[in-house]
């Protein structure tokens, strides 16, 4: 089981801050159709209703922009990885197909507005996990996107270092098809505990449709 806290400084900037995790046995597949009919129901209801100038203001994106704001980091820089995916459909874009886990969290951050870090349970350095801001220099490899400056950033670290930032998580605790143990890492900087509790069954109820799971446990931190 792993324990999830709050650094003293991500805690003083933030301090609306709302997390939970799901850690989960699956069985991970390369494409689930049942899957990709949701994503692509909900790209058309995106599509009919929003815009890329709109999204920034949904609660979650714009909570998620001022904890960057408030940590030292510009949000149209280094933007959220829900904000990127939903700006990305909306410039007619097609998600990555990437494999069912990857997939499966993209559609519950789509939907919810909440960036997600999905780690590989079984990659993470020890069980102690502490959420708190990037430092300069402090190394970061970002998933396809190399060598990242997480100054300023809210970071996830284990006992090697950072694993996750709302922009990108790290290729060294990255899901794969081999994955069988997935942590999914809500991170609700809104603090609305309700919708963060709606986005946790979510999470829970695609993992058991699509992922061979019984839901896992959840882990609150705040």
């Amino acid at each position: 089981m792993f324990s999830l806290t709050l650094s003293s400084d991500l805690k003083s900037r933030c301090p609306e801050y709302r997390g939970a995790a799901v850690l989960a046995s699956v069985v991970n597949t390369a494409f689930s159709e049942g899957l990709w009919q949701e994503i692509a129901a909900f790209t058309g209801e995106l599509r009919a209703k929003d815009s890329t100038d709109s999204i920034k203001h949904q609660s979650a994106i714009a909570a998620t922009r001022e904890a960057y704001r408030r940590c030292g980091k510009d949000p149209s820089r280094y933007r959220p990885s829900a904000e990127a995916l939903r700006r990305r459909l909306l410039r007619g874009l097609e998600l990555y197909r990437i494999d069912t886990l990857v997939d499966l969290i993209n559609l519950v951050s789509l939907r919810t507005g909440y960036s997600i870090g999905g780690f590989d349970a079984d990659k993470i350095q020890g069980t102690a996990l502490c959420l708190g801001i990037g430092q300069a220099d402090e190394p970061f490899e970002g998933i396809g996107r190399g060598l990242l400056n997480i100054e300023g950033l809210p970071v996830l670290r284990d006992a090697q270092g950072g694993i996750g930032t709302p922009t990108s998580d790290h290729e060294r605790t990255k899901m794969d098809i081999g994955t069988r143990r997935i942590l999914a890492v809500i991170n609700g900087y809104d603090g609305n505990r309700q919708a963060l509790g709606e986005a946790v069954r979510m999470t829970q109820d695609l993992l058991v449709r699509y992922a061979g799971s019984d839901g896992g446990e959840v882990i609150w931190f705040e």
